[in-house]
């Protein structure tokens, strides 16, 4: 364990399941599910918006660890020391965190959707 010390810390903008954390945490699991439609002549039919497409209903791989991992951490400071952080935007299950995790998995999922109108020149 580590103390943090931030003399100052400026963020434009947290959203969308954008996280800042101050302190330490356990586990951390943010989700962001994005289903965005640009239409080229703006029109809302009413039964749009739904989840079915398979980039939001297909499971994410995770990867298997054969390795034995072994670590010796030796702080000999055991403070973290920082004058200025400055960040334009934490979004879209981003973390910005002044401490320590044990456990971070994010998710996000966007599908992109543009609809123009046919040229049939």
């Amino acid at each position: 364990m580590r103390t943090s010390i931030v003399k100052n810390i400026n963020i434009n903008a947290v959203e969308f399941t954008g996280i800042f954390q101050v302190g330490d945490s356990y586990f951390i699991r943010p989700r962001n599910l994005v289903l965005a439609v640009q239409r080229e002549i703006p029109v809302y039919y009413g039964n749009e918006g739904h989840f079915n497409f398979p980039i939001f209903t297909k499971p994410i791989p995770k990867p298997i660890i054969y390795e034995n991992v072994k670590m010796n951490i030796i702080n000999l400071k055991p403070i973290i020391k920082v004058n200025n952080i400055n960040i334009i935007g934490v979004t879209s299950s981003g973390i910005f965190q002044v401490g320590s995790s044990s456990y971070i998995d994010t998710e996000n999922r966007t599908k992109h959707i543009r609809q123009l109108i046919e040229n049939n020149t």
